[in-house]
């Protein structure tokens, strides 16, 4: 390496310094260039700035100018308003004063016109007390005078008078007594009768008259021999089942059912419906389908007395009481259907009350009830009415029903007025034109009794009046009657209803002893 001589080292400082002196000059000079770049641009933005403040400051004073004017508007509002209530009120207050004015002018010529008229009173008063006093000088004498002329004293005379006047009065009060009560007899029959009319042609139910007899209308005859039988064992069977006689003769496609009781020709019809339906026909076979139906009857014996009473806007009946309504359906009186006719003396009996201002409710209720005793379960030496109100006591009706179901046949004394309401409504109900008949009522009264002397003997299992009452078919226990027995049971109860009925023609007495092994096999 070749070594540097000092010139040359001086030449290379010297060249090193004027770059670096170079380089400062350049590096000032952009400097001075950008710092007046940066001058402008600030003084731009502060510029605009201003621009900016200046319109926002414009904007402010606007809208504080603005909503100047708007308070300034609803002040003058409030203060306007404020103002025509002032002036209202002292409107309001310068016509009451005018009022006022003119009710105190009022005021004082009234007080003037009444004293006045006081002074004018007062005048009048002196004036009529002196005439007062001339009157009573004037009466005095006229009094001396006829105590002269007549010879009698002031206190004979009126004495005298008195009892003549009490006399007539005595006379006249009596004349009008006597003409009073005749127009009120006169008037209260006429009422009467109104009301009983009005009653009865606001009630107008068809009358039916119940038969002994009912027709079971068959699909073709064939089935007539199914239903007797082999030998007629199922017709017996049937006959024995139900106590309804069963008349198959030439009538084509019906048989006839025959009893007096309403309650077993409805279970033999039936029974022969679902036999006959369901095919199956033998004694075993009838016996349990009776059963059935007979369950079946005493559910409809309560429907149709929960339809009654709930038709009638009767409440509370106790059920027994609604059972016993619905066995009226099938209990007749003097051929009048009962249940019918407790219906529309029900009826009658809630109009009635209602045109006497009475209670139609309790009415309808006693009305219903009235005839319950002519369906007991057991017999009874009792009234039907009695036997009635004892067991509308016994569960649990009041006391004016009770006394209206017991006097409706005057067995006890009436003690509310709804009693003669039922009575009333009694009779009309039965009064009606072919609502009852008296010979068919004996009729059936007499079938009962041929019945109930049968089981007045000991072994007697069930006995039945049919063919019209002709024959009393009676089936004993075989355990306790024997055929030796049988025989003496016959002769003795023909003897008896020979004795103690009266009948037409004959009754034969059949008494039919049935031995039965049942087992069953499991």
């Amino acid at each position: 390496m070749d070594e540097i001589t000092f010139p040359a080292l001086l030449g290379i400082i010297i060249g090193v310094v004027i770059g670096f002196i170079i380089a400062k000059i350049v590096e000032k000079f952009k400097g001075k260039k950008v710092l007046s770049s940066t001058k402008k641009e600030a003084n731009a933005i502060l510029k605009g700035a201003k621009i900016d403040a200046e319109s926002l400051k414009r904007d402010k004073i606007l809208q504080a100018k603005e909503k100047f004017i708007e308070l300034k508007s609803e002040h003058e509002k409030v203060v306007l308003a404020r103002e025509r209530k002032i002036s209202e009120v002292e409107k309001r207050t310068r016509d009451r004063e005018s009022q006022v004015a003119s009710e105190a002018d009022k005021t004082k010529r009234l007080n003037s016109s009444l004293e006045q008229k006081e002074s004018d009173f007062t005048y009048k008063l002196e004036i009529l007390d002196k005439k007062e006093e001339d009157l009573d000088k004037m009466h005095k004498r006229h009094v001396d005078l006829l105590e002269q002329i007549s010879g009698l004293s002031a206190d004979e005379a009126k004495k005298e008078l008195v009892t003549s006047l009490q006399e007539e009065a005595k006379s006249d009060a009596m004349a009008f007594v006597q003409n009073s009560l005749e127009e009120a007899k006169l008037t209260a029959e006429q009422e009467a009768r109104k009301v009983v009319l009005s009653t009865i042609q606001r009630v107008g139910v068809e009358q039916s008259v119940e038969n002994c007899v009912s027709v079971f209308n068959l699909e073709s005859d064939d089935v007539k021999g199914r239903i007797i039988g082999r030998e007629g064992r199922n017709i017996r069977a049937i006959e024995a089942a139900t106590g309804v006689e069963i008349i198959v003769d030439d009538t084509p496609e019906a048989i006839i059912l025959s009893c007096f009781d309403p309650v077993r020709r409805e279970v033999a019809r039936l029974s022969l419906h679902k036999l006959v339906t369901d095919g199956r026909i033998h004694p075993a076979r009838i016996e349990e389908v009776v059963k059935k139906t007979e369950k079946q009857i005493t559910q409809e014996i309560i429907e149709v007395g929960k339809r009654t009473v709930i038709d009638l806007g009767i409440h509370g009946l106790h059920p027994e009481l609604i059972k016993t309504v619905g066995r009226m359906k099938y209990r007749s009186s003097y051929g009048q259907n009962l249940l019918q006719h407790s219906r529309e003396v029900a009826n009658l009996c809630g109009i009635m009350a209602s045109e006497l201002g009475l209670n139609a409710k309790m009415a309808k209720r006693a009305g219903l009830l009235h005839d319950i005793g002519k369906v007991p379960d057991t017999e009874s030496e009792l009234p039907h009415a009695l036997l009635g109100m004892q067991w509308a006591e016994k569960y649990g009706e009041k006391a004016d029903v009770c006394n209206a179901i017991g006097a409706h046949h005057d067995e006890i004394e009436m003690k509310s007025l709804i009693s003669p309401i039922v009575q009333v409504c009694d009779a009309i109900s039965g009064a009606r034109p072919g609502a009852r008949r008296q010979v068919l009522d004996s009729y059936i009264q007499r079938l009962k009794d041929l019945e109930e002397i049968a089981f007045g003997f000991p072994g007697v299992q069930k006995a039945y009046a049919i063919q019209a009452g002709r024959e009393l078919r009676v089936m004993v226990e075989s355990v306790k009657v024997n055929d030796e027995k049988a025989a003496e049971l016959s002769f003795s109860i023909s003897q008896k209803i020979q004795n103690d009925m009266t009948y037409p023609g004959q009754v034969k007495v059949t008494v039919i002893r049935e031995t039965r092994v049942v087992n069953i096999a499991k």
